[in-house]
């Protein structure tokens, strides 16, 4: 990945039904168009499965969705975008918020999992989860339920020289909490960071 890579361009858009207002981000220039497709098709397609595991398409008439996107990254050949979709069901308590990130290679549009990041056998999610742990006891998080650990494909984005970690609601802390995120200095997982990754033009110091 190119340091000096300029930001990708981003509109939104809007998908609009009864009960659906979902803004979400399209790539429109800064990249080739076969990453920008790639990455079009991807986003499209996160949004589309959130709408449908909220029960959006199942009972249009009484789920109401709403839903728009935060750029966490635009930088140095990476982009991270958060996708945030709230359902609330008719004469529920209170409605439902779900995040999910996408984190791309703009050269390629490939999305990265979490593994992806770190040298293979490197023990990262032992690591991460060592960090996240004192973060957890220095923040005083009220957590709800045994640690869940960081799996391979563990909720994610990245934001200038951090990678966030984080979890869903309820996953590990009450709801009133919202949603628990970890914030990890790159510097601190340097030497597990793997070279064609997008944590490493992170690390550069320009």
């Amino acid at each position: 990945m190119n340091p000096t890579q300029l930001p990708v361009q981003i509109i939104p858009k809007r998908l609009v039904r009864q009960n659906l207002n979902v803004v979400y981000p399209m790539v429109t220039a800064g990249t080739n168009p076969m990453a920008m497709h790639t990455m079009n098709r991807q986003i499209y397609s996160l949004v589309d499965r959130l709408i449908a595991e909220q029960g959006y398409y199942q009972s249009p008439q009484t789920i109401s969705v709403t839903g728009y996107f935060e750029i966490k990254n635009n930088q140095r050949g990476v982009l991270s975008i958060s996708i945030i979709n709230y359902a609330y069901p008719e004469r529920a308590a209170h409605g439902l918020t779900i995040i999910k990130s996408l984190n791309f290679d703009i050269r390629t549009g490939s999305n990265y999992s979490l593994e992806q990041l770190f040298i293979p056998g490197s023990d990262y999610q032992t690591r991460l989860e060592t960090i996240i742990k004192e973060q957890i006891r220095e923040r005083e998080i009220p957590v709800i339920t045994e640690f869940p650990g960081v799996s391979p494909r563990q909720d994610y984005y990245i934001a200038d020289k951090a990678l966030v970690i984080y979890y869903q609601l309820y996953e590990l802390a009450p709801y009133a909490y919202g949603f628990p995120q970890f914030p990890i200095s790159v510097y601190e997982l340097q030497d597990i960071i793997r070279e064609d990754s997008l944590l490493a033009p992170m690390l550069m110091n320009s």
